[in-house]
């Protein structure tokens, strides 16, 4: 049987490995249907589908190289995060059976991954285009949920990362 000790070694392997995963899957998606997720990020920008009496307006971009140069921005972050994060769940796999000061100090690739995830989905899509862009306000242009979802999982997994690792018994 296994300690418990060397289960959540396990589990941050597994849940860091998985994080480089989705984000993989995103890039390969965004890269092979690019003009599916550029139009969410055309219409978040050029705020058409937020509410009409709304004060902010002012905030749309109506500009198709400021499209495309945010959404490639977003891939290629999207691409950072998963290199990352698949180094990072690695070099914490290489570290498994090591001391505990080994396996921490194998942590800084899946940690600088998820800071980036933070980035792109807390900051990118819930900041700016949720408060700046008002996506909240589309019925039919709004990520939040999922972006939600991702930084709640992107941030439980940093806590999990943070917990003080123990010798193995």
């Amino acid at each position: 049987m296994f300690s418990v000790q060397f289960l959540f070694r396990i589990a941050k392997v597994t849940a860091v490995a998985s994080i480089g995963l989705m984000g993989l899957l995103v890039v390969i998606d965004n890269t092979t249907d690019y003009f599916t997720n550029y139009q969410f990020v055309a219409h978040v920008l050029k705020m058409d589908t937020t509410f009409p009496e709304s004060n902010i307006h002012y905030r749309s971009i109506n500009n198709i190289f400021l499209f495309h140069a945010g959404y490639v921005l977003i891939i290629l972050l999207e691409g950072l995060m998963a290199f990352c994060c698949i180094k990072g769940s690695w070099l914490l796999f290489k570290n498994l059976r090591g001391n505990a000061r080994m396996f921490h100090a194998s942590k800084n690739w899946a940690v600088a991954g998820i800071i980036i995830g933070i980035v792109i989905w807390f900051l990118g899509f819930e900041v700016v285009g949720g408060e700046w862009f008002a996506m909240w306000q589309s019925r039919v242009w709004n990520g939040l949920t999922a972006a939600e979802r991702i930084v709640s999982f992107l941030v439980l997994v940093l806590i999990l990362l943070h917990l003080k690792d123990e010798e193995l018994e």
